[in-house]
């Protein structure tokens, strides 16, 4: 049984030396590869380079990946090579959603050079939105069990649960993971038609996660 983590902030490039990127450290990546694990899986773990938390588990392979569309190619090719072998997703990556088209200068000249010149009293920057991954993980991996993440600063506590499982349903995934300051500490786990269930931790998250993997991976045999 093959289990696949996307985990860690990905980047969307500036100019050769300057980047846009997300807040996340990792570490949920590393907890959830552990667990599942001990569980009898073989963790696949997809690791941003920006990510803070570094261990790697015993017996995860990790891949490092850099933007969204490093993450998007290496999940094809898997699921072009391997489809059939993975039981569980866990798309826990803070990708970013927004991509630089372009950088202007404070006359509204394009700049395009390998580095753009430090000593500018103002940039635009012109982004788009970048694709989304997690609405074509099913598409990719029919047969796995799939976690989404949403993460929401702002709002209540129900209207950030409405948020997650509008995401449940648009991206056909099994569950959603719901953190941030609108829901408050710890993290909630929506499936469709049941009541959330709350986790204080995440490595308490991540145990529950890869029991449902496994109860998911022995019910589908």
């Amino acid at each position: 049984m093959i289990a696949v983590i996307t985990t860690g902030p990905s980047s969307a490039p500036i100019d050769e030396v300057r980047r846009m990127t997300n807040f996340a450290t990792g570490e949920i990546g590393a907890l959830l590869a552990e667990a599942l694990a001990t569980r009898g899986f073989q963790p696949i773990l997809f690791r941003a380079h920006g990510a803070t938390h570094t261990h790697v588990p015993a017996g995860a392979v990790l891949h490092e990946f850099t933007t969204n569309q490093d993450l998007a190619a290496s999940l094809q090719n898997l699921a072009e090579t391997r489809a059939a072998d993975i039981r569980a997703i866990f798309h826990a990556a803070a990708l970013t959603d927004y991509a630089v088209t372009s950088v202007q200068g404070p006359d509204g000249s394009l700049l395009d050079s390998p580095k753009i010149p430090g000593h500018l009293p103002r940039l635009h920057l012109v982004l788009e939105p970048s694709a989304k991954i997690l609405p074509l993980l099913r598409g990719w991996f029919p047969q796995a069990w799939i976690v989404g993440w949403k993460y929401e600063l702002s709002g209540s506590r129900e209207e950030a649960a409405d948020l997650a499982r509008a995401q449940l349903r648009q991206s056909h995934c099994d569950a959603t993971v719901l953190n941030g300051a609108a829901y408050g500490p710890g993290f909630a786990l929506l499936e469709d038609k049941q009541p959330s269930c709350h986790y204080p931790t995440k490595r308490e998250l991540a145990q529950i996660l890869a029991s449902r993997a496994e109860a998911f991976a022995k019910s589908d045999k």
